[in-house]
């Protein structure tokens, strides 16, 4: 019997001395690489919305139960906050290997070189070494109450069902919070695009045109009647010289445009629309525009949608060209919100996608988008994750010119964007919480938006080639191709887009 006793006491210390050693290593491990504790939990697919609370309240947590484990007074305390914890940990693996998004890194925990399923493995050992306990030492403090020894049966079981209940929630809830109400927490999945390869262009001149099924169009700023129409892998590359019917204009700001199988030249300066086929790169200036305008992209065939002053408050405004009824102008003065001068704080972009056959408005120096039918009928407005909802600009009247000029340098929120099939990639000029700065020193950053919903999905960087940033890039099906400095890169775009489309 006293045999006996002391393998139990043995048993017990040793379970107790085992999880001291194992929650005091874990919790300073995190403490001395603490941030990039914090950015690991951020990249969670679980609990990216509470990394900030987690990243403290795990060590913490770890560091009392272990103070827990070496008071005998307090170690069946101890032996429960354990095995609930460690339950938590195994049901957070399972989560992430079955139900999450996406499986990320599994890097920098306790043991560095265990994966996913190794470290799911290591969990439930101890989760069991932790039950083990919890039976050893009841069964030795309680001999002599049955009931209470009985109760641990309905306690364990319920302490199991909690623990795996409080991370299925916080899943949940975070899942909502990243997707819907984002506190500026990037999630970046492993691998989402690939770089493919690369063409060095020579010239940093150039700027997209459009695509078409197997072809990309390039223009150039400095031959602006010039278009290069490239293969989508690259190997091939050809140019067109453009030939318009009227050459009589002073061309400040010309820009081609190619949609399906049509191809426009707009200079907003003139103000004029040139269109034609890709078949001979052949343009017929169509009937004056009356207005001139700093954005165009057509819609379709006889429709351009564009941006412009109004002629009477100097502000931007929005609008659609119809070139088959002499070029009538329809403005739609409610789209743009303003802020401060109506001028630069709507500063943004403007793209169409022609799979969902819509139109898209992004500011510039705010975290707002516009998701627009063709006719520009407002179908939602969305937000980028980032928390500048006001324009950060100071805007100074100069009345010897009698124009608005900025008095600071302004505060760039989105740099770039692109949409096709109703995904919006939007290239930040903020770093996130949670996120190196290394990252953002060598590559740009693309966040994904489902417009059906105007949820963020995820972020993926385009990497920087020769010390240059990308400048503009487009999206084709499952291939994304970028201007970084001289050269057209070519990225594919893993199933993951894909997956979260339909969802």
């Amino acid at each position: 019997m006293k045999a006996t006793q002391h393998i139990k006491r043995i048993s017990i210390e040793t379970v107790c001395m085992v999880y001291v050693l194992l929650f005091v290593y874990a919790a300073i491990s995190k403490l001395l690489d603490f941030e990039n504790f914090q950015v690991q939990l951020g990249q969670s697919p679980l609990l990216s919305a509470f990394a900030s609370w987690v990243s403290w309240g795990v060590p913490i947590i770890e560091i009392f139960i272990a103070l827990t484990l070496l008071i005998p007074r307090y170690r069946v305390i101890g032996l429960f906050a354990a095995f609930s914890l460690m339950v938590m940990f195994t049901s957070y693996i399972i989560i992430i290997l079955n139900f999450s998004s996406f499986v990320p890194c599994s890097c920098g925990g306790i043991l560095d070189k265990l994966g996913w399923t190794e470290h799911l493995v290591f969990n439930s050992a101890f989760v069991l070494i932790a039950l083990i306990g919890i039976l050893l030492l009841t069964s030795t403090i309680l001999a002599d109450n049955t009931r209470k020894r009985n109760s641990i049966f309905i306690t364990v079981p319920a302490l199991l069902v909690t623990s795996i209940a409080v991370v299925v929630l916080l899943f949940v809830l975070s899942e909502d919070i990243i997707h819907h109400r984002n506190n500026f927490i990037r999630r970046f999945p492993h691998y989402p695009a690939t770089e493919i390869r690369q063409k060095d262009l020579k010239y940093n001149s150039y700027y997209f045109a459009g695509t078409n099924p197997g072809k990309i169009y390039l223009g150039n700023y400095t031959t602006p009647f010039q278009i290069t129409v490239a293969d989508t892998l690259l190997k091939t590359i050809n140019k067109h010289n453009i030939q318009l019917d009227r050459v009589d204009f002073s061309f400040h700001s010309a820009e081609i445009r190619v949609l399906d199988s049509s191809f426009y030249l707009f200079d907003g300066t003139v103000p004029c629309i040139y269109r034609g086929k890709t078949a001979n790169w052949k343009a017929k200036l169509q009937a004056p525009i009356a207005i001139r305008y700093t954005l165009a992209e057509p819609v379709d065939t006889n429709t351009v949608v564009f941006r412009a002053f109004a002629p009477k408050t100097g502000e931007n405004i929005l609008g659609l060209f119809k070139l088959a009824t002499e070029n009538t102008t329809d403005f739609k003065p409610k789209l743009l919100e303003k802020q401060i001068d109506g001028i630069f704080d709507t500063d943004g972009m403007l793209k169409y996608d022609k799979v969902n056959r819509s139109v898209v408005y992004l500011y510039k120096y705010r975290n707002q988008f516009i998701s627009t039918d063709q006719n520009l009928s407002v179908v939602s407005r969305g937000k980028t994750i980032d928390t500048f909802s006001i324009a950060k600009i100071q805007v100074k009247y100069l009345p010897a010119s009698k124009q608005r000029k900025m008095s600071t340098p302004p505060f760039v929120v989105n740099k770039t964007i692109a949409v096709h099939n109703n995904l919006l990639y939007v290239a930040s000029a903020l770093p996130g919480k949670f996120e190196a700065i290394e990252l953002w020193d060598a590559a740009t950053i693309i966040d994904v938006y489902d417009l059906s919903n105007n949820s963020y999905l995820f972020s993926f960087p385009i990497y920087n080639v020769k010390k240059e940033k990308m400048k503009s890039f487009i999206v084709q099906g499952n291939l994304l191709f970028a201007i970084v400095g001289t050269h057209l890169v070519l990225y594919k775009l893993n199933p993951l887009f894909k997956s979260n489309l339909k969802k």
